[in-house]
């Protein structure tokens, strides 16, 4: 779906270009508006998607260098810090995506609070995400621990 999304942001950009030419003089006044709508998601679900296939973003050259225990703390750590981020995303997306319902794209004639739930919605996306990580991360841990014990 994302890739979806980045492809007719892409279309609609270009052919708002396109169309605005002199020789056309037809612009697409409604792409601007649809493209905006589109990027609020593509954002969110994007992250989302790069969360589910990859690991978290964090500076492994640095903590590589701590000992396995503390680089084992600080996985933890930096997910955490993430989590609370995205509550605090969502704590304040939610009242921004209520207090934007009456106002209308221009060129759509939609509330803008579409484009403004991606925030909470793709938060509270991600906190799934960490937490299912987490909980991988730490069976994996178990079976590895298991695993060194029995040999």
């Amino acid at each position: 779906m994302v890739a979806v999304f980045i492809a007719a942001i892409t279309l609609l950009v270009f052919l708002s270009a396109v169309l605005r030419l002199p020789l056309i003089n037809r612009p697409l006044n409604w792409a601007v508006d649809m493209s905006l709508l589109l990027f609020a998601w593509v954002v969110f679900l994007g992250a989302d998607i790069a969360l589910r296939r990859a690991d978290f973003v964090r500076v492994d050259m640095l903590v590589r260098l701590f000992p396995p225990k503390l680089q084992k703390s600080l996985y933890y750590c930096f997910y955490i810090l993430a989590i609370a981020f995205l509550f605090v995303l969502i704590r304040y997306g939610v009242p921004l995506c209520i207090s934007n319902k009456k106002r209308l794209f221009q060129t759509l004639g939609i509330s803008y609070s579409w484009a403004t739930i991606s925030v909470p919605v793709g938060s509270f996306l991600l906190i799934i995400t960490i937490v299912l990580k987490l909980i991988k991360h730490r069976k994996d841990a178990v079976i590895d621990a298991q695993g060194r014990e029995a040999i």
